[in-house]
């Protein structure tokens, strides 16, 4: 057993400076945003949110168990943790000024900044930090981030410690997550959090809630913010489409945006090379075809490979305007992980294979007979579900195609609202389903096949949606999670590897990665792909806070 050490650097110097002389007032006081320059002030950036549809919900509970929430919540409360995409997607410290583990990897000592307060001006403890870790350990129907820990105790005023059942070396992961934030005891406390909204949140985050409309909400910068100062006063969030952004981009009402863009470089780009950015960051997971292997017939190894086989990646990464993006069988990103993917899958990109596609299909023992799978007098007609809201029926439909044609199966589509998708997968009411792995860390990618995350069918599962159960597999994540020797951690990720490349409890399609379009008339500063520490996207709150600090606003 190696000597304790510490797991993360500590904080020696801090992520963000604080500028001598910040002041302690709590939100900018931007205007009413309706003044000249693209129907905003000149300390307004505007982020233009293609991932949640149409109008916005006022839930800014982001622990309680409804899917739908208030959007960017990330910019209001703060996690622990931060995971560095810029660094192999290693756990760093946020709140937290170190993360260390004892020598046994099950307790995990968490020194606290002592220079963070809540937007309402009162210093966050340890007395929060406990609070709010412990929220998933009273009910499974908070744990919505998937996490494994059993125990969380206060030391001292600036000290907590986490504990594990099992070694957790590679599971820090889960204090950098947007749906385990620290929020305030004094607030929260005594609040009935499955049905509580709270519509007016207090948070440690770099921003406050000025107004909020189903159509527009409006962020204030704090100037007492623990990480510094913004040169912007407000953020705008506003409701809009991957079409419709394009157009906004270009007259510069929208300053910011998350959308897949095929052509960009001469429909945006070439019009003004220096001001309009689209860039291209990896998240390290990938979105996948899910099987429900809880139930029949997608407990068939030889049908999930037939599906899986003739897959067509390439349409669907053209139809959906991210070229070059089809995923490998490992479900890892080689731009992340080329030197932990083993050589046969390193670069690797799966192509449809009809011939063996219609052999393994033989060997599965089904017959298809009017495109339902027949077998031992049973038959099935499965069932596709997406997301409706992300336009994915062309997506869908391409699968759909491709099965009918190679193989002769009639599959439906099914379409649901992210809200309704996301609780069919939690329960497992699905055949099959389009949801993407997780990306932070090799260790986080696979852990969600775990034993441990296994509910069954009709209970809600936080990340183990395909239900699936594989002794094998336990044992080389238990290795995985519970060593900090990269000999072992490395053997395992190549056993898991060939798990989901050769029994497919999931089926890579294409390469997660945030496409980003950027409109630099108004502000500059923005990180570049090819030489960044932070990747400007909201959803990552930590890293959408060191992005906004670096903004500046553009000489006129």
């Amino acid at each position: 057993m190696p000597t304790r050490r510490a797991f993360l650097v500590r904080a020696a110097v801090t992520a963000v400076a604080i500028p001598l002389g910040a002041s302690a007032c709590t939100v900018g006081t931007g205007a009413d945003g309706t003044g000249a320059g693209g129907g905003k002030d000149a300390d307004t950036l505007v982020f233009g949110k293609t991932d949640g549809g149409t109008t916005f919900v006022r839930n800014y509970n982001m622990l309680g168990p409804a899917v739908q929430k208030s959007p960017n919540s990330e910019l209001i409360y703060e996690p622990l943790a931060r995971i560095d995409y810029s660094d192999g997607a290693k756990v760093k410290p946020w709140l937290a000024k170190s993360l260390e583990f004892d020598e046994s990897g099950t307790t995990l000592t968490v020194k606290l900044r002592d220079d963070v307060t809540f937007s309402d001006g009162k210093p966050m403890t340890a007395d929060d930090v406990v609070f709010s870790l412990s929220i998933p350990l009273k009910d499974p129907a908070f744990n919505t981030g998937g996490t494994t820990y059993d125990g969380v105790s206060k030391k001292d005023a600036t000290t907590v410690t986490v504990h594990w059942p099992n070694p957790a070396f590679s599971e820090l992961s889960q204090l950098a997550s947007p749906q385990l934030p620290v929020v305030p005891r004094h607030i929260w406390e005594g609040k009935d959090l499955k049905r509580w909204l709270n519509p007016d949140p207090v948070g440690t985050g770099p921003f406050a809630l000025e107004r909020f409309a189903p159509q527009q909400v409006t962020l204030g910068a704090r100037t007492d913010y623990w990480g510094g100062r913004f040169a912007i006063k407000q953020l705008k969030i506003v409701p809009t489409s991957g079409d419709t952004v394009r157009a906004q981009l270009l007259r510069g009402d929208v300053d910011w945006a998350l959308v897949a863009w095929n052509g960009a470089e001469q429909e945006y780009v070439a019009k003004d090379p220096k001001g309009h950015l689209y860039q291209k960051y990896a998240t390290g997971g990938a979105y996948s075809l899910f099987f429900n292997t809880g139930r029949a017939p997608f407990d068939n190894v030889h049908l999930r490979r037939a599906l899986a086989m003739t897959i067509p990646r390439k349409d669907i990464v053209t139809t959906l305007q991210r070229p070059g993006t089809e995923a490998g069988p490992t479900g890892l990103v080689d731009e992340l992980y080329a030197d932990a993917i083993l050589p046969e899958f390193r670069g690797k990109v799966q192509q449809v294979d009809a011939e063996g596609a219609r052999k393994e299909l033989a060997l599965s023992g089904f017959e298809v007979k009017g495109g339902k799978l027949v077998k031992d007098g049973k038959s099935y007609a499965p069932e596709l579900s997406f997301n409706q809201d992300f336009g994915w029926d062309p997506y869908a439909n391409i699968m759909i195609r491709s099965w009918e044609k190679h193989l002769g199966i009639k599959v439906k589509s099914v379409g649901a609202p992210s809200a309704n998708l996301f609780e069919q997968q939690q329960t497992g009411a699905f055949d099959l389903t389009i949801s993407t792995t997780f990306g932070a860390g090799v260790a986080t990618v696979y852990s969600a096949l775990s034993g441990r995350a296994y509910r069954p069918l009709g209970e809600k599962a936080a990340t183990n949606f395909g239900r699936w159960q594989d002794k094998t597999t336990d044992a080389a994540i238990g290795r995985l999670l519970g060593s900090d020797d990269p000999a072992v951690t490395t053997s395992a990720g190549h056993e898991l590897q060939k798990i989901v490349a050769e029994q497919v409890p999931y089926s890579p399609i294409y390469n997660s990665y945030w496409f980003i379009a950027i409109n630099a008339e108004h502000w500059t500063g923005w990180p570049a792909p090819d030489n960044f520490s932070f990747v400007p996207f909201p959803g990552l709150g930590p890293d959408a806070t060191l992005t906004l600090l670096k903004l500046k606003q553009a000489a006129k």
